[in-house]
């Protein structure tokens, strides 16, 4: 049987080979697999339209820097025109470490300007006050406390909040274990509050329901005994939000955001609150320092006397 290196590299062997490589060296998400995969087939379609069909190792600078004039000519904003560049970029990497090519063309393109768009955060007596909203005399507001308490305690992406596992709460070591992005494991700490509060949530509302198959050992259960889904997570907030008289927009990672900002501006350092994020680079995590900068300056120019 022929390798793939002993083929003829065409575009539908590339980028089948390509496919592979993202899901079992990298181990990336359906999603994130699907999103590259997208950005090469924009190219590939392009090529194949406006140049004749020519095989991926013969594709230039030039030929890319047209391609994406015509995709930012039919309307692509500068932050998709961004993720496209890096994806055709991730694409010849993985062709040059194949030995497909002989250089990465897209090496040398230009990202567009982005403005960095600062997450919205939630203060910490925004916080209390959502918290506070919360009907503790239903059965679903223990629930909802302890999902509260747990997103800004640990500072989960809502898919990992949704997905927790019993078996997966240490709280005698005082951490939780959470899959993130690519299925990739790490432990989190989590704190007295949220792990009190799952407590409560576990001993006096979960003990009581009819759990459905294959959900016994999910954390947090709908009322029919099932997996919260993502959708359910986000109406939850924004009813607890709107009763609490906040007219921000929030979802689930504005609790992650505000986790974060708040332990930068504690003092926090950098390093630790990427690992307890799970950012593969310290770059993603920077933006909380950011925020701290954004603050200073709001402040300066609120009191300074020679604003």
């Amino acid at each position: 049987m022929q390798s793939f290196k002993d083929q003829t590299p065409n575009w539908a062997s590339c980028i089948q080979s390509f496919k592979n490589y993202l899901s079992l060296e990298r181990a990336l998400s359906p999603n994130s697999i699907d999103a590259y995969l997208r950005d090469v087939g924009h190219l590939s379609r392009y090529i194949e339209n406006n140049e004749n069909g020519i095989p991926p190792q013969e594709v230039s600078l030039e030929h890319l820097r047209d391609f994406i004039k015509s995709m930012n000519q039919s309307g692509l904003n500068a932050s998709s025109q961004s993720r496209l560049i890096s994806g055709i970029n991730a694409f010849y990497k993985f062709l040059l470490l194949e030995n497909i090519v002989v250089k990465n063309p897209a090496e040398l393109l230009e990202q567009p300007r982005i403005g960095r768009k600062l997450p919205d955060t939630l203060s910490i007596a925004e916080i209390e006050n959502i918290i506070a909203a919360i009907d503790l005399s239903k059965p679903e507001g223990e629930r909802n406390r302890a999902i509260i308490e747990t997103l800004y305690g640990c500072g989960l992406r809502v898919s990992e909040l949704v997905n927790l596992k019993i078996t997966n709460l240490y709280f005698k070591e005082g951490y939780i274990k959470v899959a993130g992005k690519g299925d990739k494991e790490r432990l989190v700490p989590i704190g007295q509050t949220a792990q009190k509060q799952i407590a409560i949530y576990l001993k006096e509302v979960r003990s009581h329901q009819d759990i459905q198959k294959g959900f016994e050992n999910i954390l947090f259960l709908n009322r029919r005994g099932r997996k919260l889904t993502r959708v359910m997570i986000f109406t939850i907030i924004k009813q607890l939000a709107e009763k609490a008289g906040i007219h921000k927009t929030i979802s689930p990672h504005t609790f992650r955001h505000s986790f974060a900002s708040h332990l930068v501006d504690g003092g926090a350092d950098l390093r630790a609150v990427q690992e307890m994020l799970g950012h593969e680079s310290i770059t993603t995590t920077e933006i909380y320092t950011h925020l701290d900068r954004d603050y200073l300056r709001t402040t300066i120019l609120l009191y300074h006397p020679r604003k």
